[in-house]
């Protein structure tokens, strides 16, 4: 990833929070080589599973990203059978395709190993597929928009036990009649079904506000299909999401510098070109509902 900024003066800083100044300041970096970036995330589902490559640029282009074209990407278990992964609309996106709709790679308690062939460079990586448990139920209350607003929807809420006698890691998904709800705030993860830190919630249900945390900014209306994924993750990639989560997030007058986030992509050769970016399996349980008088729940 390109060296990033690390701070503006004091002084202007304190300028423009407390007389509204409108300097504009002509930050130049420099730009740095391109590294390649690794989207590797690979689950135990029946059907296609992908791994999207493409290059960094620059700090401030807004851009699309280029995609990393003519790569050779190939994952291999356990028992080292390959599965090759395929370019076929030339866009980056690498494929596997099973033989049949219910076939699947991957599966839980095995180990895969990521092997990327770009640009004269060689990268490997490696991931643990961990166990999840299954979502229980998912269902609704009617609630307030906001305490101030007459406006009602429904309030979504899971629920699923942490699996006991090892620490578990997790994402959870959720989608909104088909769409994922992608904000910053929903990138969620949780700790033995908790947050990180906050005690031992070991093969305890998972707590309340993880359990609330499936629901976008104006809730629910009737009718509205609401899948929920819930997603095993290994410990790196916890930590790894952890960190990118923070940086998504970090914004403000006291924001801290921004900084490179970890990855697990490695070049084989000794000083060869960084790559960027995570390779995680995970098994995934899913829990698909409509807000209806089925699904609703009194308070």
């Amino acid at each position: 990833m390109n060296r990033l900024f690390s701070g503006i003066g004091l002084l202007c800083l304190l300028t423009v929070a407390l007389t509204g100044c409108e300097t504009v300041i002509d930050a130049k970096l420099d730009e740095g080589p391109s590294q390649l970036s690794v989207d590797a995330w690979i689950t135990d589902q029946p059907g296609p599973q992908s791994v999207r490559l493409t290059q960094t640029t620059a700090y401030f282009n807004n851009g699309v990203a280029t995609p990393a074209t003519n790569a050779t990407v190939v994952v291999m278990d356990e028992a080292q059978k390959l599965y090759f992964f395929t370019d076929p609309d030339n866009d980056g996106t690498y494929v596997w395709t099973p033989p049949t709709t219910t076939d699947t790679l991957a599966r839980i308690g095995r180990t895969y190993y990521l092997g990327i062939r770009f640009q004269g460079e060689e990268y490997y990586s490696q991931s643990k597929m961990n166990r999840v448990p299954p979502i229980d139920s998912l269902i609704f209350r009617k609630e307030k928009v906001n305490p101030l607003s007459a406006e009602e929807g429904y309030q979504a809420e899971f629920y699923a036990n942490d699996l006991p006698n090892a620490t578990d890691y997790y994402r959870v998904r959720y989608f909104r009649n088909s769409q994922l709800q992608n904000r910053p705030q929903d990138l969620i993860l949780a700790y033995d079904g908790a947050f990180s830190g906050s005690g031992n919630t070991d093969g305890l249900a998972f707590i309340r506000p993880i359990r609330q945390s499936i629901n976008p900014a104006g809730l629910y209306v009737m009718n509205d299909t609401v899948r929920v994924e819930l997603q095993s993750v290994p410990a790196e990639a916890y930590y790894f999401l952890e960190l990118l989560n923070q940086q998504i997030t970090n914004g403000g007058l006291f924001a801290t510098p921004p900084a490179n986030v970890p990855t697990n992509i490695i070049n084989a050769k000794t000083g060869g070109k960084e790559a960027t970016g995570f390779f995680v399996t995970s098994a995934v349980r899913t829990r698909k509902v409509v807000v209806g008088p089925a699904t609703i729940r009194a308070k």
